[in-house]
């Protein structure tokens, strides 16, 4: 149950204490207030107080505070009363401050000394400083925590409670309390008080969830032992045979062989959640470091067969005693030996070794509380190079490890580490698969540059990567293989290719204007494929690519581009109508040939109507743009005279368009319209346009 005050009397004395403060603030209120009745109330209880010389109807107090003492056997008229309360309300709230300065004083030294370590120092500090404040929140909390440090659990419960006291909100007094009430094995308390933080404070789902995950696993961990010890007492067999065998490992001075065996069988008969707190229990994890010949074969730079065999031996059981048990994998990864070794053992190069680290690391990285304990445990600095590196392997270790990199690379604390070496290390790797894309695993490969466009997400490493011209002669070479006989994986690193340049092109930088004619070149070339995302992407990387070069618009007008875009906009994709009229507005922004082609493709701007009409306002604004441009093209206005594109124009400029781009865009092409063909202004005159034409021409001249 829920630790009750130490001290009813001095509970009972605060109390007291908080509603005679009460009673004068709202006293002194009632006689300030505007209110003539209230005011008189006021008078009367003052008056009446006064003849009672202050008694309460409780017994007296016994608290140190001060109080006081008003002369009553003098007639004191009531605003002389006033005067009186108000002259001590000042110097309660002089006194009160210097207590506060003292209070703050002492509390910096417990800090000090909680820092240090010298929690008993810590607590004598913040005690002290309640004495000059009762009512400080902070001191209550603070000592709580030192109390916590020396596990006084039951006095940290208590400053807890008098903290919610001073302040109903706080949610480190609730925190503390649940870690207080965790340590006594209060389960259902220790929730009740992470759950008042979610009810205080709905931001904090995050940490609501690990605390109570962390009851959780406290919870089931004492319930398994509970059970293992009675399989032990029960005399279960399995049972015994785990803790004889851990016994027989733990005997110094046999030979390699013997030890390897003993691990076999005892991963073989680790069947259960029984098996695996036993192991635990009997100090299984710390066979690294109690056995000499085990912890030397293990952590041994270059491996004899025998050695190889230990320690596939020893991750095969560690992997029987951490599938399902988070509390067992949290015991593995706090084993020093285990931390500094894994990325070892992954860069090996021993095949059997390589395959069971990258299985047991699967287990934790394939759910949330799995990679939060390898994130927290491990430096995982050198991670991404040693994973991506496995896209040589043609066997299963490739899938493998790129399982592993695609569920850590969404946790902050991984990406963060990735930047360390990426330029060093990262990039360089990257771009040698790349460019030797057809002589790895493919599937594989395409993960890789997945992970990769996944960390451009972080602006920093974005703009390193944009900037390796490297990196870009990568990705051409990659696409250089063109549309034709290409195997479904090579078609899936073609597309996640693309992908990653998207990301890229989000940066301007000089590279990438050099590379923007080789760049829209291949996507050019990329248009005719028979897979329709790989052609999407092209088109998104031909919108973001050509504003870098006049020099890549130039060859792609040539190449007919424009006759291209306007077939894949008939089609009618949405994704691909926003990168294909993108790409048509960059293009005939500056290229007269890119305009006539345009009015030529789209008889009477039909797609461009329609475009007009769409429901994505980037869409309509750059087709009103494409639009605007092209009227300059001899009988391009003409064309539209039985069209209703003055009706539409006229209501995204007049303000059915959220964006105001979108409605200077309209605004702009109606005012061109108008000028390439003047009898478009009797409609708009039909329309009592006129005046939104007018506002338009400031746009038109400007453009």
């Amino acid at each position: 149950p829920p630790a009750m005050l130490r001290d009813e009397d001095t509970e009972a004395d605060f109390q007291r204490f908080l509603r005679r403060v009460d009673d004068v603030t709202n006293l002194l209120q009632g006689l300030s207030s505007p209110d003539v009745a209230v005011k008189e109330k006021a008078i009367a209880e003052a008056e009446e107080k006064l003849r009672d010389g202050g008694a309460s109807t409780e017994e007296e107090t016994r608290t140190t505070v001060n109080r006081t003492v008003i002369n009553t056997r003098a007639p004191v008229r009531a605003y002389a009363f006033l005067a009186m309360l108000e002259k001590d309300a000042k110097e309660r709230a002089k006194q009160r401050k210097r207590n506060e300065q003292l209070a703050n004083a002492l509390k910096e030294k417990g800090n000090d000394a909680f820092r240090r370590g010298d929690f008993a120092r810590a607590i004598q500090r913040y005690t002290e400083g309640l004495e000059k404040l009762r009512d400080k929140q902070e001191l209550y909390t603070n000592r709580a925590q030192a109390y916590l440090k020396i596990q006084e659990y039951e006095k940290a419960i208590g400053d807890c409670e008098w903290a919610l006291k001073c302040n109903e909100k706080c949610i480190k007094a609730y925190f503390l309390m649940g870690k207080a009430h965790l340590a006594l094995k209060h389960y259902t308390e220790s929730r009740q008080c992470y759950e008042k933080i979610l009810q205080i404070d709905p931001q904090k789902e995050s940490l609501f969830k690990d605390c109570v995950n962390e009851v959780n696993l406290e919870e089931k961990r004492v319930k398994d032992e509970e059970r293992a010890m009675k399989e032990v007492e029960a005399g279960n067999v399995a049972a015994l045979s785990i803790k004889e065998l851990l016994q027989r490992l733990g005997t110094p001075g046999q030979d390699i062989l013997f030890y390897t065996g003993g691990i076999r069988i005892l991963a073989e008969v680790m069947k259960d959640c029984t098996g695996q707190t036993l192991f635990r229990t009997n100090n299984g994890f710390s066979i690294l470091g109690d056995n000499e010949a085990v912890g030397g074969a293990f952590c041994a730079e270059r491996k004899t067969p025998a050695e190889v065999e230990l320690c596939v031996s020893l991750l095969l059981l560690w992997q029987a005693v951490c599938a399902g048990n988070e509390e067992n994998q949290h015991v593995l990864l706090t084993q020093p030996a285990v931390s500094a070794q894994l990325p070892e053992l992954l860069s090996s190069g021993v095949l059997e070794i390589q395959r069971e680290t990258l299985a047991l690391i699967a287990l934790y990285s394939e759910n949330e509380s799995g990679r939060k304990l390898l994130v927290r445990h491990q430096d995982l600095t050198r991670w991404l190079q040693i994973l991506m590196a496995f896209v040589k392997c043609s066997d299963a270790r490739a899938g493998s490890a790129m399982n592993i990199l695609s569920d850590l690379i969404g946790e902050k604390r991984f990406k963060a580490q990735c930047g360390l070496l990426f330029s060093t290390d990262v990039l360089p790797l990257f771009t040698q698969l790349l460019v030797s894309a057809r002589q790895v695993n493919q599937a594989a490969l395409a993960c890789a540059i997945g992970t990769m466009g996944n960390l451009c997400a972080e602006p920093g490493l974005r703009v390193r990567m944009a900037e390796s011209r490297e990196c870009w002669q990568g990705c051409l070479k990659l696409l250089d293989e063109g549309p034709d006989g290409s195997t479904p994986s090579y078609q899936e690193c073609v597309f996640a290719v693309l992908g990653l340049m998207m990301n890229l092109l989000l940066e301007s930088n000089g590279i990438i204007q050099d590379f923007a004619v080789d760049i829209s070149g291949r996507c050019l070339a990329l248009l005719s494929h028979q897979d329709g995302r790989i052609v999407t992407r092209a088109i998104g990387v031909l919108s973001r690519v050509l504003p870098a070069s006049s020099s890549a618009v130039e060859e792609v007008v040539k190449a007919g581009v424009v006759k291209k875009m306007i077939k894949f906009l008939k089609a009618g994709g949405q994704l691909t109508s926003s990168y294909g009229i993108k790409t048509l507005g960059i293009c005939t922004k500056s290229n007269r040939q890119a305009q006539e082609d345009l009015v030529k493709a789209d008889k009477g701007f039909a797609v461009l109507l329609r475009l007009l009409q769409s429901e994505e306002e980037l869409v309509v604004g750059n087709a009103a743009f494409c639009l605007s441009q092209c009227l300059g093209v001899p009988g391009a206005g003409t064309s539209l005279l039985d069209s209703n594109v003055v009706l539409l124009l006229l209501r995204l400029a007049g303000g059915d368009a959220a964006r105001t781009s979108v409605q200077e865009n309209a605004a702009i092409a109606l005012g061109k319209l108008c000028v390439a063909e003047p009898r478009h202004i009797q409609q708009l005159r039909k329309l009592n346009g006129l005046a939104i034409l007018n506002s338009s021409m400031k746009y038109v001249h400007s453009s």
